[in-house]
């Protein structure tokens, strides 16, 4: 467990220097894509889906682990904040404010640094981000929001295959992990995960290969 801490952070710490060195270059001929938020149903491949997004267009991908670590260190989400100037951070207090009381949020410290942490990447933008409720935090044109689903048999198999147990224990990892991610959307965000209502686009893996899925969302978004 420790050895994978340390892989993350080593990964938010090169991710951050990268941020520093883009804010020193100054690119302003530079094209920003807006951050793809991935919503996704456990074993529909929204994970393998958003890595092949990342290669496609060549954008960083941030997955779940990645954000909560992010979020959850305050000394962390601080070096991630200071990528951005004092007019970027402005902004940024401007729009979790108005957030918090349009969505009637009763934000504790995780929440904050959480949307700190999502808006600091929305602002640099060329991201995926995978989970951890980006599509309510950022702002429309800063995002492009995506829902990854798969029929429960489809997503059974996966699982069982992935992690090499039975269907049984694959339906139950399937169902406990469905009712946590439904439950911090709900704790967080006031919204329910799997009404299609937040989503920009809805792909189903049960039909589309991985290729096709990121294809569409890079289509999408080239659009």
């Amino acid at each position: 467990m420790k050895t994978i801490k340390r892989s993350v952070l080593k990964i938010i710490e090169e991710q951050v220097k990268k941020w520093q060195l883009m804010k020193i270059k100054e690119k302003k001929e530079a094209i920003v894509f807006p951050v793809i938020t991935i919503s996704r149903e456990p074993g529909s491949g929204g994970r393998i889906v958003a890595t092949e997004l990342g290669k496609k267009l060549g954008l960083d991908v941030f997955h779940q682990e990645i954000i909560n670590e992010m979020a959850e260190s305050a000394q962390v989400s601080t070096r991630v904040l200071e990528t951005l100037d004092e007019k970027g951070l402005s902004v940024l207090e401007e729009w979790i404010t108005s957030l918090v009381d349009k969505k009637h949020l009763w934000p504790d410290q995780y929440l904050r640094h959480l949307m700190k942490v999502i808006g600091t990447i929305g602002k640099h933008g060329n991201a995926v981000i995978v989970g951890r409720g980006a599509n309510f935090v950022l702002p429309p044109e800063r995002r492009i929001r995506v829902r990854i689903v798969a029929p429960l048999d489809v997503r059974v198999e996966k699982v069982s295959n992935n992690f090499g147990v039975s269907d049984r224990d694959a339906k139950r990892r399937i169902i406990r992990t469905e009712s946590e991610r439904r439950a911090f959307i709900r704790k967080y965000f006031n919204a329910d995960i799997t009404d299609p209502i937040n989503y920009d686009l809805v792909l189903n893996t049960g039909t589309l290969s991985i290729e096709a899925a990121a294809n569409a969302i890079k289509n999408a978004l080239e659009s």
